[in-house]
């Protein structure tokens, strides 16, 4: 049955594991891993994602990341979640599932990023794998988009790897560090995922 509606709200507080990392929501207790590494990659991550003022890693900023996010799962709307190293216990990244919609688009945004010690070790892969499989099993989700930047090499690769095929391109889709960014733009449907899934 064609599903309208958002699902449970359980589904937006999950846990996910996808060897070798699992995923969960934010808790303050992790603001200072957090930040930690936030401030360890900012060289890496701010080419990509625009940088960020000094008070943006205090314990209150992040209070109200939780708070937002909080809110967002319960309206059905976002779910966020960091991601871990399953034997370490380690913090490699975060991950995030936004603008959720439904009706007969039952589409979202995935946005992610991976500390500059931890990139190219297959965490942010096996992250997307698993939230994807995530939104469309347990949301119901048809259709999950990316964006990234033409030269962040990285991210193309790792997407392309994930199963999302390259769609397009916009024209300065967001503004990064003060200049308009053009992006390519990459989707994955259910089918797809679904197909991937399949054994040989």
């Amino acid at each position: 049955m064609f599903q309208l509606k958002s699902p449970s709200r359980s589904v937006f507080d999950p846990v996910l594991v996808q060897d070798p990392v699992y995923l969960r929501r934010a808790e303050m207790g992790d603001f200072q891993a957090w930040a930690s590494l936030r401030q360890e990659s900012r060289r890496h991550l701010i080419t990509w994602e625009g940088d960020w003022a000094p008070e943006a890693l205090q314990p209150a900023a992040f209070k109200r990341r939780l708070k937002l996010f909080a809110q967002e799962g319960q309206r059905g709307r976002a779910i966020s979640l960091l991601i871990f190293h399953c034997d370490s216990r380690a913090l490699v990244g975060g991950i995030t599932l936004t603008n959720i919609r439904y009706g007969a688009a039952r589409a979202a945004t995935l946005g992610y990023w991976i500390g500059a010690p931890h990139v190219r070790q297959g965490y942010g892969a096996a992250a997307v794998t698993a939230l994807v499989g995530h939104g469309v099993g347990a949301i119901g989700l048809n259709r999950i988009e990316a964006a990234c930047q033409a030269d962040n090499a990285a991210s193309r690769a790792l997407l392309l790897k994930c199963g999302f095929a390259l769609e397009g391109s916009a024209r300065d889709y967001l503004r990064i560090n003060d200049e308009w960014r053009d992006h390519d733009l990459f989707a994955i449907t259910a089918r797809d995922f679904r197909n991937r899934e399949k054994p040989a």
